[in-house]
């Protein structure tokens, strides 16, 4: 049998022509356990999340951050693990050294029940992760507001300067 110009064409045309199928169920599953892997290996970095109203100040400071209760205190607000509790404005103006909200909060933050008596002592640690231009008398009153609220172990997150 004889084929015509133009089916010669198609034919040659359709046996050139693979059929690739994409399973995309497979190209899901590998994209799924990628992430899944790149989560899970982010989260062994100990780095506290600064917010970009605080300057911390630099230290050459060799230990490295660990989990805590973080109080952040910029130049307008004072936050415990990212709820706002109290203006810096209306803390200036008030007298005494105790901060009440802030009170407040730790306070329900330190009543948590600890699940295993390793953590106890972790518990009562805090983060103060202040701007590098808040006036000392308002870093004293988040002091002795957390040493009230019986956080006994208190310290400040600085970004690490590197000594040359």
């Amino acid at each position: 049998m004889k084929l015509t110009p133009l089916e010669r064409r198609a034919e040659r045309k359709a046996r050139n022509q693979s059929a690739v199928d994409l399973n995309l169920v497979a190209l899901i599953d590998i994209f799924t356990i990628l992430i899944f892997f790149l989560l899970s290996s982010a989260s062994g970095v100990e780095l506290l999340a600064s917010p970009k109203a605080v300057k911390l100040p630099e230290s050459v400071a060799e230990k490295s951050p660990r989990e805590t209760v973080v109080v952040v205190v910029s130049g307008a607000d004072i936050l415990v693990d990212g709820r706002k509790v109290a203006n810096v404005s209306d803390v200036m103006a008030t007298q005494g050294d105790l901060i009440a909200p802030l009170k407040d909060e730790l306070d329900l933050l330190a009543s948590r029940q600890v699940i295993r008596a390793d953590n106890e002592a972790q518990s009562k640690a805090l983060t103060i992760m202040g701007d590098k231009n808040i006036p000392y008398q308002l870093l004293r009153k988040v002091m002795v507001t957390a040493a009230r609220a019986n956080f006994s172990d208190v310290s400040f997150a600085v970004t690490r300067k590197f000594a040359s």
